[in-house]
């Protein structure tokens, strides 16, 4: 685990404090330094220490973790980042006002106690940010652990106290978010015994989309109440045309190589993947009930789900494919390098979080537009983005598993995404002759198959 893992994991675990420090700053009213600092200190110095406190233990009984360390420390971060999304979804919780020891010390136990367990994955998958021995390079991430949770939880009094609870549900979403993505990572550094995918361009790749999709759901803050048809029109445009040249180029086109010289057989189990790909994704679109909100299609099944919902789905099925998209991209290039180069991997991963920008904004919006709390939109918009690294991983630890199904994976992927761009397309124009729309398309294709070609 280096320094970039050790920083996300920080943040990571830092949401959980920042979430209650937001409720804090919210009961307290008006606030002075002094509560930023008292609050930032607790949840700081009891976030650094239950990881250290965990690695003690788990170090006396590291002969038998050992064995299934790397699959423990897997489930663990898995639980503890499940959780912490459960929670974004649960009610309010009750937070006391007062910064002294009664009111502050059982919430720095609460928020810190995930931490003790993570301190005992650092003896599957040790700190190893300095040449020195284990014990400097865990305090050194615990030391870095409490200084990120002072400062995030010292950011999050203030914001608390200035914008209320509504940045709180999203903030957990993306800390669970984090903490399952660097569990799956860590399996997958710990499956993989060529070491190649120990490299931190991997985990910084996986999340590029998913910074996408937080920007486009913090748009909901702005003061602009709407956006007009042909701005909507030209953002889905643009979106769909991305999503088809990754399909077509960053898939499809490495997954079959060159047709004149492929063997018959492969293009067949190629064309095979494809369709299955269509097929599961017809699935999803007809099984999972979801809206598309400016058009005011439902579709699915018959559910009692809240309306914001459903129109949150509706992203999350478009996301799933993207995420197995992102993973077979990475996969390539880390067991095919003649497939996907590092640069066209990154550009790759740029695109998809390019396109996921509106693709939030078009949940978020329509959400609080409906006189839900821009609260709710941001969290609504951010937790339909989550698949996309998620399941960039799961693909990621099935590809180092099965090395010789990528090729049918990254085809299947591509089937799955076109059939969402051809299925959403007339939606996109939503009953309006618009040829912004339609260029917006060709632009966005073009761009990519142009940043593709231009790397390899």
């Amino acid at each position: 685990m280096g320094i970039f893992e050790v920083l996300l994991l920080s943040v990571g675990l830092a949401m959980d404090a920042f979430a209650v420090s937001i409720c804090k700053g919210l009961t307290a009213g008006k606030i002075t330094i002094k509560e930023c600092l008292i609050c930032g200190v607790w949840f700081g110095v009891f976030q650094g220490l239950m990881p250290f406190i965990g690695y003690m233990v788990g170090s006396r009984f590291e002969k038998w973790i050992g064995v299934v360390a790397p699959w423990v420390a897997f489930a663990l971060l898995l639980l503890i980042g499940i959780n912490m999304i459960r929670e974004a979804f649960s009610e309010e919780e009750e937070t006391k006002a007062g910064f002294g020891i009664k009111q502050m010390f059982p919430m720095a136990i609460a928020t810190s106690i995930d931490a003790l367990a993570v301190g005992i994955t650092f003896i599957a998958f040790p700190v190893e940010v300095f040449d020195a021995s284990k014990m400097f390079n865990t305090v050194f991430a615990c030391i870095t652990i409490t200084i990120v949770t002072f400062i995030i939880s010292f950011a999050g009094v203030r914001i608390g106290s200035a914008f209320g609870i509504r940045y709180k549900s999203g903030s957990e979403v993306a800390g669970g978010t984090i903490l399952i993505f660097i569990g799956f990572y860590s399996l997958i550094t710990s499956l993989d015994k060529s070491g190649a995918l120990s490299d931190s361009d991997t985990i910084f790749g996986m999340l590029i989309p998913f910074a996408g999709t937080l920007l486009g759901a913090l748009f909901v803050y702005t003061k602009r109440k709407t956006i007009s048809d042909n701005i909507r029109m030209i953002f889905a445009g643009s979106s769909a045309g991305i999503m088809l040249s990754i399909a077509v180029w960053g898939m499809l086109k490495p997954s079959i190589g060159n047709p004149g010289s492929a063997d018959v057989r492969e293009i067949l189990f190629i064309f095979l993947s494809f369709c299955a790909g269509v097929g599961a994704q017809f699935l999803l679109d007809h099984l999972v009930p979801h809206t598309h909100a400016y058009v005011d299609i439902t579709e699915g099944l018959n559910s009692k789900l809240k309306p914001e919902t459903k129109v949150m789905l509706s992203e999350v099925i478009h996301h799933i494919p993207e995420g197995i998209a992102l993973g077979t991209i990475y996969a390539a290039h880390f067991m095919k390098t003649d497939w996907i180069s590092a640069s066209t991997a990154f550009v790759l991963a740029i695109a998809v979080a390019v396109q996921n920008f509106p693709e939030a904004l078009f949940v978020s919006l329509p959400i609080r537009d409906k006189g839900n709390g821009v609260g709710k939109a941001f969290f609504m918009g951010v937790i339909s983005g989550v698949p996309v690294p998620i399941m960039a991983m799961i693909t990621l630890v099935v590809v180092v598993i099965f090395p010789g199904a990528l090729s049918y994976i990254m085809a299947a992927a591509a089937g799955a995404i076109i059939f969402t761009v051809v299925e959403e397309i007339p939606q996109m124009y939503a009953g309006k002759d618009n040829d912004k729309g339609a260029l917006a398309f060709v632009a966005g294709f073009a761009l990519v198959m142009f940043m593709i070609f231009v790397k390899m």
